[in-house]
């Protein structure tokens, strides 16, 4: 290269912004795809909104793996441009790529042969059933559009081109808006498909952001060669990526496992309360999405700066990226705090809906104050290749504490308790969190402050 990367000169509040409001404003977008694909649904039946509500651990399952991956081949590709090895960021995007393909294959099977068993574990509602076999099975036999999108963006993202990323995935998400309604509601001569029409809405938009994702890295990532012609996967490669890509997957799995096991007690109350859940799951992405934005624009921040020996860049970028999503994060408790019931209203929430996700919408919220803080920390071990405290930290807070502590509440105090899991385990999550940084500053930046020195 004739000049270093953005990522080792540009100033680091400047470089922060610059890598992280496109994917910001890309996750903003896939959060609105969220909301709307559910009010489209809702407006069938609400027994449709559930199911959808059930097949999301699946669907999120999906999404860990091939974002978890995702994070694997984003620090250890920056890592290497960091060093200067471009060779070897051009076989880890190859290697990238062949994981994709591998990954997709996997989830096609599971949905082909075990959707239906996948529901009926969750309930025996045979309108549940049938509405999310058919919605889940289109979104898992039609997955490589997802799973090339997040592919190719990734790649971007390594690069620190990600702007292309906020056009990939924002593309994706508004055609899955647009073509929610026509599919489901059958507009302007298409069939009138209901819950399979918001499915195939879906992996329409991924498959023509997967496309739009090749076209790009072809035309405008330069910085890297993707060559599948004689390609053969390097173990080497794939187990560097893994070991950063599988606690990422683990910890976004955890979540299913979580989510499944919360539906299996909120069930028990009531369809509404499982719809609740969903229905918080959707607006909560609007918080969120944003501070995963500015985590996606921030790993490689760091893995390049690491790699390049930048300590300094390394703390600015970390104290930096702690007050925008700490800021984020207040807003968006704000927002639950002060208009619970409009937001249900979005989803066409009936006057028993409301009575159970009003105190909800409240209550979980309160966990928003550490969230943001918990995020950032989990950014940096992955970036500087410690996956697995980030792990530790999520297996902790969703199956040690959270879980359990739902599952307790529900037999004490009823519905209303169950959501005071959520604030209770994000508070044990800020307290690991915080060790483990610790940890990381001392044995990973303060020996390279010392060497700089």
């Amino acid at each position: 290269m004739a000049s270093e990367n953005k990522m080792g000169v540009m100033p680091v509040n400047k470089l922060i912004l610059s890598m992280s409001i496109p994917m910001m404003l890309s996750m903003l977008i896939q959060a609105l795809y969220n909301v709307v694909d559910s009010m489209f649904v809702a407006q069938i039946s609400e027994n449709a909104l559930t199911a959808v509500s059930l097949a999301f651990p699946a669907q999120n399952l999906m999404i860990a793996v091939a974002t978890g991956t995702g994070v694997g081949v984003n620090a250890t590709l920056s890592r290497s441009l960091g060093e200067k090895n471009h060779e070897r960021a051009n076989r880890i995007a190859n290697n990238a790529l062949f994981l994709a393909a591998a990954s997709y294959i996997a989830f096609a099977l599971f949905g082909l042969f075990f959707a239906r068993q996948y529901f009926l574990l969750q309930t025996d509602i045979p309108e549940i059933v049938e509405f999310g076999t058919v919605y889940l099975q289109i979104c898992t036999i039609c997955s490589f559009g997802l799973f090339g999108e997040i592919a190719f963006e990734k790649l971007m993202q390594s690069t620190g081109k990600t702007f292309y990323s906020m056009i990939i995935q924002g593309t994706g998400a508004i055609l899955n808006i647009i073509f929610d309604p026509i599919l489901i509601f059958g507009l302007f001569g298409f069939p009138k498909l209901g819950v399979a029409g918001a499915a195939a809405a879906t992996v329409f938009g991924q498959i023509l952001a997967m496309l739009l994702g090749f076209v790009l890295n072809q035309a405008k990532n330069h910085e890297i060669t993707v060559k599948l012609k004689g390609f053969l996967p390097e173990p080497e490669i794939i187990g560097h990526i893994y070991s950063v890509g599988i606690p990422s997957i683990i910890m976004a799995s955890i979540g299913s496992v979580m989510t499944f096991g919360l539906n299996k007690i909120l069930i028990a109350f009531s369809s509404t309360a499982t719809a609740v859940f969903g229905v918080y799951f959707k607006l909560q992405s609007f918080v969120f999405m944003p501070v995963f934005g500015l985590n996606n624009g921030t790993v490689p921040i760091i893995a390049y700066n690491f790699g390049a020996s930048r300590p300094d860049r390394i703390v600015e970028t970390l104290k930096l990226a702690i007050v925008y999503a700490v800021s984020i994060m207040l807003a968006g408790l704000a927002v639950f705090q002060l208009i619970p019931d409009r937001l249900l209203l979005i989803f066409n929430a009936s006057d028993h809906m409301l009575t159970i996700g009003v105190p909800a919408l409240r209550c979980i919220s309160i966990s928003f104050l550490f969230a943001g803080y918990c995020i950032v920390c989990s950014s940096l071990f992955q970036a500087l290749g410690h996956g697995m405290l980030s792990l530790w930290v999520s297996v902790l807070r969703q199956l040690v504490v959270l879980l359990p502590a739902a599952f307790v509440f529900s037999k004490l105090g009823g519905l209303q308790s169950v959501w005071l899991a959520f604030p209770l385990a994000e508070i044990f999550s800020l307290a690991f969190s915080t060790f483990f940084l610790r940890y990381i500053y001392k044995k990973e930046i303060l020996p390279l402050k010392n060497k700089s020195a």
